[in-house]
C-alpha cells in the first residue's frame, strides 16, 4: 500500500502493512547481524515458547516529523532500557540499546513515505518486540529468539482535540504483586482485554486498576499511567512495583517540574481520596495525555475538573510534550534523536 492512498486526515490506529521491517535472529548465545525485509509474516516453530508460555515482550514508541522537515526519535533509549527489563523479567537475551536504536532507525528511513506530514498530528508508530522461538515443548526459556521492529502510521489519539473521558473501577486484578505487572509483556495485556470489553461495554473509555493486594489504590488506567493534579499545584503520580514505568510518565513528571513549577510526587493514590485532585489524566504513548473526566466507583461518578472540559494544567503539558516530539518547542538535553 503506498502513501499516497493514506488519507493522512482520517487515519486512525489500524495496522497498515509498510515496506521493511527489521528482523535479527538470536542463535548459539548472540545476536546475529540485522536485516531488512519485504516479508510480514513469522515463520516460526510451533513449540515456540512465545506461543505457549507467553514468553514475549514488546515496545512502542513513536517517530514525528518535525517542524524543520527534519524526523525526531523521541527517547528510544528509554524504550531501549524498558525492554531490555522486560527481557531480563523472562529470561531472554536483552537487545543493546544501540542495536535497538539502529534498529529503529532503519525502519523509519526504510518507510519514511509512511510518516503523516507535519501539522496532521499524526507519527509512524513503531513496535519493537522480542519472542522465544525454536523446537521445544517444557517450560523452560527458548533455545533462539527472534528481535524484530515494524512500523504502521497512525493518525493524532484524538479528532479534533483533547477531550475528558469516563473511566470505572475495575473488580479484576492487572498483574499480581510480585508478578510482572512492571514489564511490558503480552500477558498483562491479555489479562486486561475482558475488564477493558466491560467496562466499554458500560459506555466507559476503559477501566481502572487497583492494586491487587488490597483493591484500595489506583496503580494503572487501561494501559496507561495515572497522574492527578492537586489544588497545591501538586502532580500525584502512583508508586507501585506492579506499574509499567511509562516513558511519557516519566517525560511528564520531569517537564511537570522543570517547566511547570509543580512538585512531582510518587506516592499511594487512594481510591477514597479523589477529592484532592483538581485534574487527572492517564497518559502513554498512543494518546500522550487522556484527560479524565470523571471516574466511577461503587455506584458513584467522581468528577474532576470537567466532563467536558480539559483542564488548563492537562493542556500546558499536553502542549509542552508535544511541542517537543514536533520540534516546536526546545527538549531537555537527549530527549529527541534525529534519524
Amino acid at each position: 500500500m503506498g502513501n499516497e492512498s493514506i488519507n493522512w486526515d482520517t487515519l486512525g490506529f489500524d495496522y497498515i502493512k509498510t515496506d521493511l521491517r527489521y528482523l535479527a535472529y538470536w542463535r548459539d548465545g548472540a545476536w546475529q547481524p540485522g536485516v531488512l525485509t519485504e516479508d510480514n509474516k513469522l515463520h516460526i516453530a510451533e513449540g515456540s515458547t512465545a506461543l505457549h508460555y507467553g514468553q514475549q515482550c514488546f515496545e512502542g514508541l513513536k517517530a514525528y516529523r518535525a517542524k524543520d522537515g527534519s524526523i525526531n526519535l523521541f527517547r528510544p533509549d528509554q524504550n531501549a532500557l524498558r525492554m531490555a527489563r522486560s527481557c531480563g523479567r523472562l529470561l531472554m537475551p536483552q537487545v543493546p540499546t544501540e542495536m535497538f536504536i539502529d534498529a529503529c532507525k532503519q525502519v523509519v528511513k526504510a518507510n519514511e513515505r509512511f510518516i503523516p506530514p507535519y501539522g496532521k498530528g499524526g507519527a509512524l508508530y513503531l513496535r519493537p518486540f522480542v519472542i522465544g522461538v525454536g523446537d521445544n515443548i517444557g517450560v523452560r526459556t527458548a533455545p533462539e529468539f527472534i528481535f524484530s521492529v515494524f512500523c504502521v502510521p497512525v493518525g493524532p489519539y484524538f479528532k479534533g482535540g483533547m477531550k475528558p473521558h469516563n473511566f470505572s473501577i475495575s473488580g479484576y486484578d492487572r498483574a499480581a504483586p510480585n508478578g510482572t505487572g512492571a514489564a511490558k509483556v503480552g500477558g498483562n495485556y491479555a489479562a486486561s482485554l475482558m475488564p477493558g470489553a466491560e467496562a466499554k461495554q458500560a459506555h466507559f473509555a476503559d477501566c481502572i486498576y487497583l492494586d491487587p493486594a488490597t483493591h484500595s489504590k489506583i496503580e494503572e488506567v487501561g494501559s496507561a499511567n495515572f497522574f492527578g493534579i492537586t489544588a497545591n499545584n501538586e502532580f500525584v503520580t502512583p508508586k507501585s512495583a506492579s506499574v509499567l514505568p511509562g516513558i511519557t510518565r516519566l517525560s511528564l513528571m520531569e517537564l511537570a517540574q522543570t517547566r511547570l513549577g509543580l512538585t512531582v510526587i510518587e506516592d499511594d493514590v487512594h481510591i477514597d481520596n479523589l477529592d484532592r485532585f483538581v485534574e487527572a489524566g492517564a497518559c502513554g504513548t498512543a494518546a500522550v495525555i487522556s484527560p479524565i473526566g470523571g471516574i466511577q466507583h461503587n455506584g458513584k461518578l467522581h468528577v474532576f475538573h470537567s466532563e467536558t472540559e480539559v483542564g488548563p494544567v492537562t493542556q500546558k503539558l499536553y502542549k509542552e510534550l508535544t511541542g517537543i516530539q514536533f520540534g516546536e518547542v526546545e527538549g531537555p538535553a537527549g530527549w529527541v534523536i534525529k534519524v
